[in-house]
């Protein structure tokens, strides 16, 4: 009896996992194809930033746009994944090898990135 009711109850409690996970990949992918203008986000890592670019529409240029930013804030990619099928999706690694005390945060970063990345939409007749 007990080993019957422990496997309901796990049968039920991963249902329940499979439909949360449903729901993450719902908002997910509705926040990757639909967001009119590129979202922009960094996260402080131990060593560097997590920062990834999302737009609903695949722009050429915007990834040398991107790296350039990099380049600017003195941040070295580490490891990247992108897509740019039908939308553009980066999600990059940058580290600072600047050892001179100046200190970056996250939003620094994010700010610097969004930045270039309006800009450079301005500039390419981007409507949004």
């Amino acid at each position: 009896e007990s080993e019957t009711s422990i496997i309901v109850d796990a049968s039920k409690y991963i249902k329940k996992l499979k439909q949360k996970v449903e729901k993450i990949n719902n908002e997910t992918t509705s926040e990757q194809y639909y967001p009119t203008d590129p979202m922009v986000t960094a996260e402080t890592l131990e060593k560097g930033f997590m920062i990834k670019v999302m737009s609903g529409k695949n722009e050429a240029g915007i990834l040398v746009c991107v790296l350039e930013a990099f380049e600017t804030l003195g941040l070295e990619v580490v490891e990247a994944r992108v897509s740019c099928t039908d939308s553009f999706s980066l999600h990059a690694i940058g580290s600072s090898d600047d050892d001179d005390g100046v200190s970056m945060d996250a939003e620094t970063v994010r700010q610097a990135v969004a930045e270039a990345v309006r800009t450079w939409s301005n500039s390419h007749g981007s409507k949004g």
